[in-house]
C-alpha cells in the first residue's frame, strides 16, 4: 500500500466546502460564519507550523524540545477550557483547574503507554509521544469543559436547593453531590457515545489515518481501540479531578457557597 499524497490543489478543494457552509451560515443569518472561517484558518495555521515543528523533532528526538512542546500544547488547552465555559472561576482558578487536572490524568497516562505498552527506544520518542499526549489532550480537555460548564451552570441555577441543604446541617460535599455527578455524567457522555459507535456507526480518526497511510487494517484497529481505552481514562481521571476542585471551590472553609468566584463570560 502506499501513500498517496495530496497537493496544494486537493486542500482547496476541501477548503472550498467549509467557504461554502459559511456563505450557507452567512445568508441563514445563523451568526457563525466569522466563527467557522476563523477556526478554519486557525487550524490550516496550526497544523501546517506543527508539521514543521515535528519534522524537526523527528530528526532530533530532542527531550528538552519534546518537553517544551507538551508544556506549550497543555497550556493553550488549559486556556480553551476556561474559554469554553458561559461561567469559569475567577482568577488562576479559572485556568489552572483545567490545567492541572489534565497534567494529572493526560500526562500521567501518556508516561504510563510510553514506559509499559508501547515502550519505544528512546522511551519519548516524539513520532509516539507528541500525537498520544495530543489525542489525551484533546478528548480530555472536552471532557472537564463540559463537565465543569455543567457544575458552575447548574450551581447559580439551583442556589437555592444548595443553600437549604447547608441550612440543614449538609457538609458542602453532600450539598452539591448530585450536582457534581451530574457534571461528571456529561463529562464522560462523549467518550461513552465514541466508544458505543466506533467500528460501527464511524470510523474513529487514528484508524483512518493509519490506513491511508498504508498501515494493515487489523493493526490499525489495535492501535485504535489502545488510544480510546486511554481517552476513556484520561477523560475519566481529568474530569473527576476538574469537577472536584471545581465544587470544591464553589464553597469556603466555613462550607459557605460563594458563587461570586464565578464569572460569565
Amino acid at each position: 500500500m502506499t501513500l498517496i499524497s495530496l497537493t496544494i490543489t486537493d486542500l482547496l478543494i476541501a477548503a472550498s466546502l467549509v467557504l461554502l457552509v459559511a456563505l450557507l451560515s452567512w445568508r441563514l443569518y445563523l451568526g457563525s460564519a466569522k466563527q467557522l472561517l476563523i477556526a478554519a484558518t486557525r487550524s490550516a495555521i496550526q497544523l501546517m507550523l506543527l508539521g514543521y515543528v515535528l519534522h524537526l523533532l523527528f530528526e532530533s528526538d530532542s527531550l528538552p524540545l519534546i518537553a517544551a512542546l507538551s508544556l506549550f500544547m497543555l497550556s493553550v488547552a488549559g486556556y480553551e477550557v476556561m474559554a469554553r465555559q458561559k461561567e469559569s472561576f475567577r482568577g488562576a482558578w479559572g485556568y489552572g483547574i483545567g490545567a492541572v487536572s489534565m497534567f494529572i490524568s493526560a500526562f500521567s497516562i501518556t508516561l504510563l503507554t510510553l514506559l509499559v505498552i508501547i515502550q519505544p527506544d528512546p522511551w519519548y520518542k516524539p513520532q509516539y509521544a507528541i500525537p498520544l499526549l495530543g489525542m489525551l489532550l484533546g478528548n480530555t480537555m472536552t471532557g472537564i469543559a463540559i463537565g465543569l460548564d455543567n457544575l458552575t451552570r447548574n450551581a447559580r441555577e439551583l442556589r437555592d436547593q444548595i443553600e437549604e441543604r447547608l441550612i440543614l446541617g449538609q457538609t458542602w460535599s453532600q450539598a452539591i453531590g448530585d450536582i457534581r455527578k451530574d457534571a461528571l455524567r456529561s463529562g464522560l457522555i462523549p467518550i461513552i457515545n465514541a466508544m458505543a459507535a466506533a467500528g460501527v456507526v464511524s470510523l474513529p480518526g487514528m484508524m483512518t489515518g493509519q490506513i491511508l497511510a498504508g498501515s494493515p487494517p487489523y493493526e490499525a484497529a489495535k492501535y485504535q481501540l489502545m488510544i480510546m481505552y486511554l481517552i476513556t481514562a484520561g477523560t475519566g481521571f481529568g474530569s473527576l479531578a476538574a469537577v472536584w476542585l471545581g465544587s470544591r471551590h464553589l464553597f469556603d472553609a466555613r462550607h459557605r457557597l460563594r458563587l461570586e468566584r464565578l464569572k460569565k463570560r
